[in-house]
């Protein structure tokens, strides 16, 4: 078979736009957030921008850009409950990937060592309890930066970004077909770390970068990252909406990196 032929059976790339929230690099305790959100969303320019008017129609804000804040102010409840329910754009359309990322920590931590995978938990219980073992943490944190970025200074094991971009490559995929990454601007994302990550997903058609300022396709997976950040974290800290809770549920990557906890339970079943 020719190439010209090969080009013409190939079936196109599925382009899927994804945003974060909750992301500071191979920092995973001591920041700012405690809970890394990553969405990726199948959605069309016009698909998108219809939804950003419907927004601005129902929050009716000066803002010139909204953002996930807009949505959890208590006042625009029922907003957020159309955006993620069967009437809005998204059910069906959008998947997202959680980390808690005191617990990300906590594994690598363990897997490094080579210690019994209990050991986890147990690191992690303490870590949330007691400000020394969270300073142990913290420590660790920062030995683990250095030492990865000696080892593999392309991708870090620390740095969720990429097996959450893998991740939205293999759900968007999984019928075989292959998915191109349309993702909102990240110094991070340097040629080679996106050169890694085609070897690292099979179906990785590429990645570009694109800017939430023009792009309104972006701006809608930046709802849905920020929001899921958000409950998440409440719920971390045992505050549960559950109303919110259950329509966000239908979202929720299967594989995201949690502890088996009741609150995750709850969100998740």
């Amino acid at each position: 078979m020719t190439d010209a032929a090969r080009t013409e059976t190939a079936p196109a790339a599925l382009e899927i736009v994804c945003d974060e929230s909750g992301y500071e690099g191979e920092k995973l305790v001591g920041g700012v957030t405690d809970v890394f959100a990553h969405a990726s969303v199948r959605i069309d320019e016009e698909t998108a921008a219809e939804c950003i008017t419907e927004l601005r129609l129902r929050i009716r804000s000066p803002a010139t850009m909204y953002k996930a804040n807009h949505l959890l102010r208590s006042k625009h409840r029922s907003v957020l409950l159309w955006l993620l329910g069967p009437d809005g754009p998204l059910l069906g359309n959008a998947q997202v990937y959680l980390v808690d990322k005191t617990y990300f920590l906590a594994s690598q931590l363990v897997t490094f060592l080579g210690a019994r995978p209990s050991l986890t938990r147990f690191l992690y219980d303490a870590g949330r309890r007691t400000g020394d073992a969270e300073a142990f943490l913290v420590a660790a944190n920062d030995f683990l930066r250095t030492r990865f970025r000696d080892e593999q200074p392309v991708v870090s094991p620390l740095d969720p970004l990429m097996p959450a971009i893998v991740r939205a490559v293999e759900h968007w995929g999984a019928g075989g077909q292959p998915v191109a990454i349309a993702h909102d601007r990240q110094t991070t994302l340097s040629t080679e770390r996106v050169f890694t990550l085609r070897r690292s997903a099979p179906g990785f058609a590429g990645l570009e970068q694109i800017d939430s300022f023009t792009d309104q396709r972006v701006q809608v997976a930046d709802f849905l990252a920020g929001v899921a950040r958000k409950i998440a974290s409440d719920q971390l800290k045992d505050s549960d909406d559950a109303e919110v809770s259950a329509v966000l549920r239908p979202y929720l990557d299967p594989d995201s990196v949690w502890i088996d906890e009741p609150s995750w339970t709850r969100l998740t079943r």
